[in-house]
């Protein structure tokens, strides 16, 4: 049985306003666009449709937020590096980001890197912004995506190296969707995060 059986999708919001109330616990994905970060959602949902995919980077315009649980939710942000919305648009989306990171249920972020490219400067600005001055840092767990399209010893190696760079920053898993690997590792570990609990990387 799915751990998240009650997905449904709540809200694409455009401004702060329509934000569902901040009671509960939440956890934001973002991930470079095309890394694989609304197939990951739907893998972990165990939701096949619940983000929509896509071949056309940057389809993510908004904020959109999906129940798993009562008060228990995950937030799809949209890519970034080479998303296609116009410039006024993405110009909108700091603001949103901004006021995410202000709420009280915000319990961190899944982060989805693909694999065979590693750790993009995105990827570092979003680390940053997770570990502000003044502020404790959130949470952040790292998904190397498409993990099937390395041998072993490439995808040992990454890991590794991934680990390394990210120190105390982030936790870290290999992961991917077609090869069902690291499915399971990163359901307890959002269910963990929602439920409000340390879950200590492995």
């Amino acid at each position: 049985m799915s751990r998240f059986s009650q997905g449904r999708f709540l809200i694409s919001a455009a401004a702060p306003g329509q934000f569902p109330p901040d009671l509960g616990a939440e956890v934001a994905f973002v991930g470079r666009s095309n890394s694989g970060k609304s197939s990951a959602i739907n893998a972990i949902s165990q939701r096949h449709a619940l983000a929509r995919t896509s071949k056309t980077p940057g389809r993510t315009r908004l904020l959109n937020f999906f129940e798993l649980g009562t008060h228990q939710r995950i937030v799809d942000l949209p890519g970034y590096g080479y998303a296609t919305g116009p410039e006024a648009e993405r110009l909108t989306w700091q603001p949103l980001i901004d006021a995410l990171k202000g709420r009280e249920s915000l319990r961190g972020l899944f982060m989805i890197v693909d694999s065979r490219r590693g750790l993009t400067e995105g990827d570092e600005g979003l680390l940053a912004w997770a570990d502000p001055p003044m502020r404790a840092p959130l949470r952040v767990h790292v998904l190397l995506s498409k993990a099937d399209k390395l041998n072993r010893s490439e995808a040992g190696k990454v890991l590794r190296e991934t680990k390394a760079a990210l120190g105390d920053r982030a936790s870290a898993q290999l992961f991917s969707v077609p090869a069902k690997t690291g499915i399971d590792e990163a359901q307890r570990t959002l269910a963990a995060w929602l439920e409000d609990k340390v879950f200590d990387d492995p």
